[in-house]
């Protein structure tokens, strides 16, 4: 089994930056690519960003490309995401996943871990 816990979430001020954080522990060779997805209040979960870490294959969403960075420590077992330039439409509950598989996919059937969750509020 895997376990995720996120770290990092909280309130900003529209324009500020947070860091979130995921460890990974448990089987974690089941976790070659992790990622994050999002939830808002009332809209369904949508994906964010992932990584491969053993190929280094990177995909964003096209709203966040330009202002959040995933990146991995693969000796800690962990990725984080540096989120810059938030705007209140990222405020949502980020959530991160880990699959088994070198791919990085998009949809949310894709992976088999999840983390409980950490809520991420931009103010305007």
């Amino acid at each position: 089994q895997v376990q995720l816990v996120e770290s990092g979430g909280g309130l900003v001020q529209a324009g500020g930056s947070l860091r979130l954080s995921c460890a990974a522990s448990g089987r974690t060779s089941s976790t070659n690519t992790m990622g994050w997805f999002r939830q808002a209040p009332g809209k369904e979960r949508e994906f964010v960003t992932a990584i491969s870490r053993s190929a280094g294959t990177i995909r964003y969403r096209a709203s966040v490309k330009g202002r959040f960075t995933i990146s991995s420590d693969n000796a800690k077992n962990t990725v984080s995401l540096q989120m810059n330039s938030l705007t209140p439409e990222d405020t949502a509950v980020y959530y991160c996943a880990a699959r088994a598989g070198t791919m990085v996919l998009t949809v949310e059937s894709g992976y088999t871990y999840w983390g409980q969750g950490t809520q991420v509020t931009v103010s305007s």
